[in-house]
């Protein structure tokens, strides 16, 4: 398994995003929904980033540059690929690739119900501590706000 960064249209990427996307808009309400469509993460300036078994991408995640920060978005692993550290080796690699760019830190919004738990769980595994909402972000009952120093 490898990850690596996407710079041209990927069937398997869009597949995941797609997903990603139509799964973010049913769990959450419209107004506490944050998730970006491809086209979105792309015009933001956020680089995507797919790990691979072989021809199958397996999973993604994201990195949109925040000032001296980045911000993590669109996490996402295939269901099937879940329980096998799919999802750790990528936000394992996103840290790397954000420490490299000198970015200070790693702020991400996920959501703060039960089925963002697994997510939330990662991610604190992971040296990520809660915070207060950031950037454009405001208090909401529905997020959950987290940040790593690097």
């Amino acid at each position: 398994m490898i990850v690596e960064r996407v710079d041209r249209p990927d069937a398997g990427v869009t597949a995941i995003l797609e997903r990603h996307h139509a799964l973010m808009r049913s769990q959450t309400a419209e107004e506490s929904c944050h998730v970006m469509t491809a086209e979105e993460l792309r015009a933001s300036g956020a680089t995507v980033f797919a790990l691979r078994d072989g021809d199958a991408v397996l999973g993604i995640g994201a990195l949109k540059p925040f000032g001296e920060n980045v911000e993590l978005k669109s996490m996402h692993v295939l269901d099937a690929a879940r329980g096998r550290g799919v999802g750790r080796r990528i936000l394992d690699h996103l840290v790397e690739v954000a420490a490299a760019s000198k970015a200070r830190a790693i702020y991400l919004e996920t959501g703060s119900k039960d089925h963002h738990a697994a997510a939330r769980a990662l991610y604190e595994r992971a040296g990520f501590s809660y915070c207060p909402p950031f950037g454009d972000y405001t208090d909401d009952p529905e997020s959950a706000f987290m940040c790593r120093r690097l």
